[in-house]
């Protein structure tokens, strides 16, 4: 399978930057006809090179004031099973598993301290087998 030429980069950065944008309006841009864009964008997804078209949401704006990254380590014979449960946690934004520091990484996102306190003490750490919980506040972002 081919991996994505120049064109289906442009493509795949323009829809980074906006996945409302119009195929005629990335056609216009990089000067190809809308059939082309469609067909390009089309094989992009079904190479599974574009996931999903979603939204980037500003927290603070749905009363949301204490994002965390949290890390979270587990015992070795628990790791996916934690990294599961955590998945269904519905403060929990993003869990992936990773090298260094912690073995699970997760990003939180809670009403206040309190809150965070709470999903920390009463949904993460009583799943079996995390066995340390670190969490750290973002304080500001500066690019997503």
């Amino acid at each position: 399978m081919l991996g994505p030429d120049e064109v289906d980069k442009k493509i795949v950065q323009l829809l980074e930057e906006d996945s409302r944008r119009s195929f005629n309006e990335i056609s216009k841009k990089l000067k190809l006809s809308e059939s082309a864009i469609r067909k390009r964008i089309v094989s992009l997804q079904d190479r599974g090179i574009i996931r999903k078209f979603t939204i980037r949401v500003d927290p603070s704006k749905l009363g949301t004031n204490s994002v965390s990254i949290v890390g979270i380590d587990a015992g070795p014979t628990k790791l996916l099973e934690v990294a599961a449960k955590l998945c269904e946690i519905e403060e929990v934004k993003s869990v992936a598993t990773s090298t260094g520091d912690h073995m699970i990484m997760t990003e939180i996102w809670a009403k206040d301290g309190r809150e965070l306190t709470r999903v920390i003490s009463e949904k993460i750490g009583t799943i079996e087998g995390v066995t340390k919980i670190c969490p750290a506040m973002i304080l500001e972002r500066f690019k997503e």
